[in-house]
């Protein structure tokens, strides 16, 4: 089976996690956090980075590290992973769904403009900040975005966990906003294995996170508590890890971006497939090959998957958006819809991405793309038997 995704780890890392434990320093302790701290916020262009056990904690502490809480709204885009979503709610604080654009799949902007002003004109403005997600890879258009957040004092937290490196304008994603959260979980571009990082370049917010992953202990007491905090510490044996693929992230991109092109090449003069792009402002690091079967490739989304899988290759469907999931359409987490929300469910229901490792070979992408067309030719074949015999 060709997996979806899978890890590139070397003799680098193996190299820093033994000098780790041969310093005894293996918790949250040791000079690897602290260096990739460090270079990982330099990378993103800002000036702070705190390290978390993951992506999801990272974007809990940044909403945390802004105070969002109970009676705030924060706008998500319910075309993402339900991460996002779960960060608003661990606050206390409520989330409400905006759908999607169509062509980067990104939070809609103007959808966004429309929800602020009609609550501005009821009087019940409530929304406190946004998060914007850059998704498989591509970031989203930020400039509109960042206006409408300067107009109505919103902040803003970059859901950046799938877009290490990617560029919007010639900057770095994550560190456009307020603050920035990535992930490092074992399908990034970069890993840690688990692992996550708050990024920005406030210092007042950078002070507050730090705290309070470390349970927020009194700066000048230990073991007394100013606030409630967590303990969302990421260890010096993962930073060991990371530092040594912060060192390869170039190299990672340069082959995701590869991979992509393949492909592009590969596919692009096959019907029925709408395939990713890159905008000309961005830089896509196309963490994962996502693209939409349409009705003209003669398969749904779901047979090709399932024909691809009998055929040895392994596939994801897009996440399922956030406004039909269980927890949050009753019950105590039930949402506010902004509905309706036509193109994420659209894509939702249309969109895969196929193998898209970074130990994936050309062989393989070979191999992929030739059982794409045997897939969408046999699918025709069968659509046009159907219409003869009618």
């Amino acid at each position: 089976m060709i997996p979806v995704n899978e890890p590139s780890i070397g003799r680098e890392e193996l190299a820093r996690v033994t000098a780790c434990v041969k310093s005894n320093w293996i918790s949250s302790q040791g000079k690897f956090l602290k260096e990739l701290e460090d270079e990982f916020a330099r990378y993103c262009g800002v000036r702070f980075g705190i390290s978390t056990t993951n992506g999801t904690a990272a974007l809990h502490l940044a909403l945390a590290a802004l105070s969002i809480g109970p009676g705030d709204e924060v706008l998500v885009p319910t075309f993402t992973m339900a991460a996002t979503a779960f960060a608003v709610c661990y606050c206390g604080a409520r989330p409400v769904f905006i759908d999607a654009e169509p062509e980067t799949f990104s939070l809609d902007v103007n959808r966004v403009a429309d929800y602020l002003r009609r609550q501005e004109k009821k009087g019940t403005l409530r929304v406190k900040a946004v998060i914007p997600v850059h998704l498989y890879g591509h970031p989203m258009d930020l400039d509109p975005l960042l206006e409408l957040a300067r107009r109505y004092s919103l902040a803003v937290v970059e859901d950046a966990a799938e877009a290490h490196g990617a560029e919007y304008k010639g900057k770095k994603c994550g560190g456009l906003g307020d603050l920035g959260c990535f992930s490092f979980y074992a399908n990034k571009i970069i890993t840690t294995g688990e692992g996550g990082m708050v990024v920005t370049d406030n210092p007042r917010l950078a002070d507050r996170a730090r705290s309070l992953k470390d349970l927020a202990h009194d700066p000048g007491k230990r073991f007394r508590h100013i606030e409630l905090g967590f303990n969302y510490r990421m260890t010096n044996l993962q930073a060991a890890v990371g530092i040594a693929q912060l060192k390869k992230i170039d190299r990672h991109i340069q082959q995701k971006r590869w991979m992509a092109g393949e492909y592009t090449r590969r596919l692009e003069s096959l019907p029925g497939l709408t395939l990713p792009q890159e905008k000309s402002w961005a830089k896509n690091v196309y963490w994962m090959y996502g693209l939409l079967v349409e009705p003209e490739f003669g398969l749904t989304r779901d047979q090709l998957m399932a024909y691809l899988k009998e055929k040895g290759v392994d596939t994801r469907s897009f996440f399922i958006p956030m406004h039909l999931q269980p927890v949050f359409t009753q019950g105590r987490y039930k949402a506010k819809r902004n509905g309706p929300f036509p193109v994420a469910e659209e894509i939702a229901q249309k969109g895969l991405y196929l193998p898209s490792g970074l130990t994936l070979t050309e062989s393989q992408i070979q191999y992929v793309c030739r059982q794409m067309k045997k897939a969408s030719l046999a699918g025709r074949g069968q659509i046009e038997a159907e219409l003869s015999r009618r």
